[in-house]
């Protein structure tokens, strides 16, 4: 069976960028090879004239090697090729011929011909190209037909330093490579929504870093491996993410003696934000990272993420902010957390519940309420920061 070995990377906005772009360049590069070091063969990875090149230089497994340049964001599409020297136009018009043969066994299709000549030293320009190759395509296989606006098959024909022949673009993600646009601190529950913001905010070229709050005993470790495991699941996406997991028990606990009931949820939030922002200002993050979205729970109507910001320097970033749960959970599905999410394992935030919580928090009641805690309470964060855990992740 013939199998591809070349691909031809599309890429979207990077190519509006200015004196920079090869910056952007340079990094969807790198995290195409980071995106392809698992996959079975072994891969050059080239950038000319404004195109980049993937290049299979042994076996490989094509579905895998797809798979894997398909998640890289800041990829539009991926067009396996064929690429061919340049020996004149009757050689080209064999190439493409032999091209038809290989991909399409059945021939009852109909087609366009879309030719790009770079090289301007090529005899034919574009135009002539396409007829040309038409008709020869038409003389070689009479049951083909022409449909210049429909086509089953849109053949591309790039004139470069060589010929680039290709029919299908396999969609990727869209945004821009990760790492191009600084660093941000994600709070990771095992919950729907943070694993789909984290995976938006990453889209936009963003290192995503994460901070998890763990409440053992009442938290198992099969609820932490199921952070981990998310964390694993949007890191195909993000590249390798550095996960906190903050013991958080001891702070529940004191807030849960301390302070009203219908409070507690805002309060623990609250402590929640300043300990992942300490982690965020250490490691150099630019923001805070949250699944948050307004009026979905108790604890997300404007005021109460108002009440939850104050205490923050930081901007916080919340990309669900506007959805839906169902937009949130196709989200979560397209990139195959949506499983992990709904396992049964309790998190920190679902344990100590007020049966009534405060829906329009007053900061200056909540304020006033912490200060019940003011004696042990820097102590205990203190504390919590020290023993925390550092994983590192990768998918």
């Amino acid at each position: 069976m013939f199998q591809f070995h070349s691909f031809l990377i599309k890429y979207g906005e990077i190519a509006i960028k200015g004196k920079n772009r090869y910056l952007f360049e340079d990094k969807l590069v790198e995290m195409l090879g980071f995106s392809l070091k698992p996959v079975e063969g072994e891969f050059e990875i080239t950038k000319e004239q404004g195109r980049i090149y993937v290049n299979a230089l042994s076996d490989y497994d094509y579905d895998e090697a797809v798979e894997a340049m398909t998640s890289v964001f800041g990829v539009v599409g991926v067009c396996p090729m064929v690429q061919v020297e340049d020996h004149g136009f009757e050689q080209l018009a064999k190439d493409v011929l032999e091209y038809l043969d290989h991909v399409y066994p059945d021939k009852n299709k109909t087609f366009k011909v879309v030719s790009r000549r770079a090289r301007k030293n090529f005899p034919l320009d574009s135009q002539e190209i396409n007829r040309e190759m038409g008709g020869i395509i038409l003389d070689a296989y009479p049951e083909m037909k022409v449909d210049v606006h429909n086509p089953d098959i849109m053949l591309n024909i790039e004139i470069r330093t060589k010929i680039n022949i290709y029919s299908e673009i396999i969609p990727g993600p869209g945004g821009m490579p990760v790492g191009t646009n600084g660093k941000a601190m994600l709070l990771l529950s095992g919950g729907i929504d943070s694993p789909v913001a984290g995976y938006m905010i990453a889209k936009r070229g963003v290192t995503i870093e994460a901070v998890y709050f763990h409440a053992p005993p009442y938290t198992s470790e099969r609820a932490k491996q199921k952070v981990v495991d998310l964390a694993k699941l949007v890191a195909r996406y993000s590249g390798p993410i550095r996960l906190h997991v903050v013991n958080f028990t001891e702070i529940q606990l004191y807030i849960y003696e301390q302070c009203p009931h219908d409070e507690l949820t805002i309060i623990m939030r609250r402590y929640m934000m300043k300990i992942a922002e300490h982690f965020a200002k250490e490691d150099n993050c630019l923001g805070l990272i949250t699944g948050e979205s307004i009026g979905q729970v108790a604890s997300q109507t404007m005021q109460s993420l108002a009440a939850t910001n104050e205490v923050c320097t930081l901007p916080v970033y919340r990309p669900l902010i506007g959805f839906d749960k169902n937009e949130i959970i196709a989200v979560s599905e397209k990139i195959n957390t949506y499983e992990t999410s709904i396992l049964p394992y309790e998190d920190c935030c679902t344990i100590f519940v007020a049966k009534h919580p405060v829906t329009k928090p007053n900061l200056n009641i909540i304020k006033r309420s912490e200060l019940n805690l003011q004696e042990k309470i820097d102590e205990m964060v203190k504390t919590a920061i020290e023993t925390t855990e550092i994983i590192e992740v990768e998918a």
